[in-house]
């Protein structure tokens, strides 16, 4: 039976909805169109902002607006008509409030697919109706498969210049579709659009009555946003020990961080990880006032009833815990310009815990465009997928990635200057 406290967590995470999402696609297909056009057409851009983008479309000699200018504000990209970085959006309708991540379509760039898509609920992967799926477009799938992304949108773009035929728009949407079925992907909506005339994006398209579906807008406000908390095991990984010994507060001792799953109340048993020590949840405290719950992804003070050793890093955990283990297993996505090899000594960061490690063996590197396995590679290269073996110096206590996202990633950090190497995530990869 649903408890009373259960079911107001339930509405007020309702109340706050907000999805993540995160646009990729091949170079061309017109992703920087795409979110100016939603933007534009959403009346999320600000008059000095589509001022300033009419000006400069005027210096390029264009007579209407180029609304890719929107997103694309490094100068580089402006001068090369690209996208390089991602560009991240913020905008809202009366229905939803939204966090858009514009990412790169050049191969060079997968990595910073991997960073948009890593916090995303939805990817929308573009496709230019005139070239159909292409090796990015699946090497941009297989991304968002192995980042255990929700939803996928296939928005198969320019439909304007195939003169908006049925046929064209179905077979891609079958060819992706069937592909995206191979990698495990459950969820794909296909829409055909043309942001440069704004067809299906917001408004629906009067040119293509054949299609009976949402628009692109339609379908981001009323997909599924998040999962219930209640049904997911409780994770806390502990930010900051406070101690304030004050005369007021004399035997005060709280653990303060953000849920990463779960719900939390006052009296649940818990573990606390990687000790594996066990302990009652004494009090919940919410932005300084008590509360017998809390529920992902608020940040509270967790007080527990018996006094044992606790430090950031640890984490507090409620229902099936993991075993803490110094051997991981896991598939990871490579950053850096730096090759990451079998023997390099690195630093790996598990939500508030940094450990050191050692990169044991790297069994095979992934074909990202046919995942395929490359037995023995030695080493990974910038945008490289594989499996890494790793040792660390303490235990830590790693979900599965495909269980919880938040808990079964991982960064590996270059020791000597902090840089980020390597994404990974514990588990199988697909």
């Amino acid at each position: 039976m649903t408890s009373t406290t259960d079911t107001q967590a339930t509405h007020e995470v309702a109340a706050t909805s907000l999805l993540r999402f995160a646009t990729a696609g091949s170079v061309d297909d017109g992703k920087s169109t795409l979110v100016g056009r939603l933007l534009h057409d959403s009346k999320s851009v600000l008059a000095d902002q589509l001022e300033a983008v009419e000006h400069a479309s005027r210096k390029r000699g264009q007579e209407a607006p180029d609304l890719a200018l929107l997103t694309d504000g490094l100068r580089a990209e402006r001068e090369q008509g690209i996208t390089i970085d991602v560009a991240y959006r913020y905008f809202a309708t009366p229905k939803r409030r939204f966090i858009l991540a514009d990412t790169p379509g050049h191969v060079q760039y997968t990595r910073n697919m991997v960073t948009g898509a890593s916090t995303a609920e939805l990817a929308v992967v573009l496709v230019d109706a005139r070239n159909g799926v292409v090796e990015q477009t699946r090497r941009h799938a297989a991304v968002a498969a192995l980042l255990r992304v929700p939803h996928l949108v296939l928005a198969v773009n320019k439909m304007d210049l195939v003169d908006y035929a049925e046929p064209v728009f179905a077979a891609i949407a079958a060819e992706f579709g069937a592909y995206a079925a191979s990698l495990g992907i459950e969820d794909v909506t296909a829409i055909p659009i043309s942001a440069l005339a704004g067809d299906n994006v917001v408004e629906p398209s009067a040119t293509m009555d054949w299609y009976g579906g949402p628009t692109l807008l339609e379908h981001l406000e009323t997909v599924p946003v998040g999962t219930d908390p209640s049904e997911e095991p409780a994770r806390f990984p502990v930010q900051y020990v406070i101690r304030p010994q004050s005369a007021e507060h004399p035997d005060y001792r709280g653990y303060a961080g953000q849920l990463a799953s779960g719900v939390l109340r006052t009296g649940d048993t818990v573990t606390v990880l990687p000790a594996g020590l066990s302990a009652t949840v004494a009090g919940i405290d919410v932005l300084g006032a008590p509360s017998d719950v809390a529920w992902a992804p608020q940040s509270v003070t967790v007080r527990l009833a018996e006094d044992i050793d606790i430090s950031r890093g640890d984490v507090i955990a409620a229902g099936p815990a993991p075993e803490p283990t110094q051997d991981v297993v896991a598939t990871v996505a490579h950053l850096n310009e730096r090759p990451l090899r079998v023997g390099d000594r690195v630093l790996l960061k598990h939500t508030t815990r940094t450990v050191r490690a050692i990169v044991k063996d790297i069994p095979y590197a992934i074909a990202v465009d046919t995942l395929e396995q490359v037995p023995s590679p030695g080493s990974l290269d910038v945008n490289d997928l594989g499996r890494v073996v790793l040792r660390t110096a303490e235990p830590i206590a790693l979900d599965d990635y495909r269980s919880n996202r938040r808990t079964g990633s991982f960064l590996l950090i270059d020791q000597a200057d902090g840089t980020t190497l390597t994404a990974g995530m514990a588990g199988e990869a697909f």
